[in-house]
């Protein structure tokens, strides 16, 4: 048992870092971007090696011991892929418009760091009484608008982070070691998901608190969707002695391998290079997967 709640407890590390970069946007004197840009890079760097090199290979290990060398091969393959299906139908689900991965100027976050006003309070320009009518409609629109993206910005993460929540528990179960690795990882790919939630909430209300209870309670999701699959797993494809078949775990962990690759080439990587400049996307890449490998060998 206590495997299970090192496992739930990375997990919650993990999702809570979209409560740091909440914080980074509003206590921060000014959002370093290129900090997010090499932090994300590595992130992709850990999560690409760790899939190919560890976690692909754990699969084809789980599933031999139930049907082979030679179908071994085929089920991992297809549980891959049918990881990076799952995801993408996901991600396809969610309005561009609302993507938690768009990233956010400096002239936006601004008025977070500075103490300032709220775009809640000053899209309207002028005093009160020069305002017309409909630049009080059009006003509140806006600001309903802002909140709308803010609020699906949180919806999106959550939905994102359940099968993170579960690649996160999952690897933590079966090796505490890789567990870790990829907790950091995922945390750091969630703190600027963190600072998408916060800056339209933030625009829309003028309140930083609650930008960042949103910001927080998106990245619960993390942990209470490693936890429900987990039990669902458990209870539902484990043998009566509730230990789950290694057919099941490999299939599992063929599909979150498919989940990881999908985040760092679809997710981190865009954003690593949207928030850089130079080769610093590259460098984050390269400087997590050689942390990765330096890691697995000592351990």
């Amino acid at each position: 048992m206590e495997e299970v709640w090192i496992a739930l407890g990375l997990t919650v590390f993990a999702g809570m870092a979209t409560g740091i970069g909440s914080a980074i946007a509003f206590f921060a004197k000014r959002t370093n971007y290129r900090f997010l840009s090499i932090s994300t890079g590595f992130s992709a760097g850990v999560m690409l090696y760790v899939s190919f090199v560890e976690i692909f290979g754990k699969g084809i290990e789980s599933l031999t011991k139930a049907y082979g060398n030679y179908w071994a091969n085929w089920v991992n393959a297809l549980s891959f892929f049918g990881g990076i299906a799952l995801i993408a139908v996901i991600d396809n689900m969610i309005p561009s418009a609302e993507n938690p991965h768009e990233t956010h100027p400096e002239p936006e976050t601004r008025p977070l760091h500075e103490g300032g006003v709220g775009m809640a309070e000053t899209a309207g320009g002028g005093s009160e009484e020069e305002e017309s009518v409909e630049d009080v409609h059009g006003h509140l629109a806006h600001k309903n608008r802002l909140m709308r993206m803010g609020l699906f910005t949180a919806l999106a993460i959550a939905i994102h982070n359940f099968p993170e929540g579960l690649a996160t528990f999952l690897a933590a179960l079966e090796d505490p070691a890789l567990g870790v690795a990829i907790a950091v990882a995922i945390a750091l790919h969630n703190i600027p998901e963190g600072i998408s939630v916060s800056v339209p909430i933030f625009y829309a209300t003028g309140h930083r608190k609650k930008a960042f209870v949103y910001s927080v309670l998106s990245g619960l999701s993390e942990p209470v969707g490693a936890g429900i699959a987990y039990v669902a797993i458990r209870f539902f494809l484990g043998k009566e002695s509730g230990v789950i078949p290694p057919q099941v775990m490999g299939v599992l962990f063929g599909c979150v391998a498919g989940i990881m690759v999908y985040i760092s080439l679809d997710e981190l990587l865009p954003t690593s290079r949207a928030y850089g400049r130079g080769h610093d996307s590259l460098l984050g890449l390269i400087g997590g997967m050689a942390v990765m490998a330096f890691s697995l060998l000592l351990m």
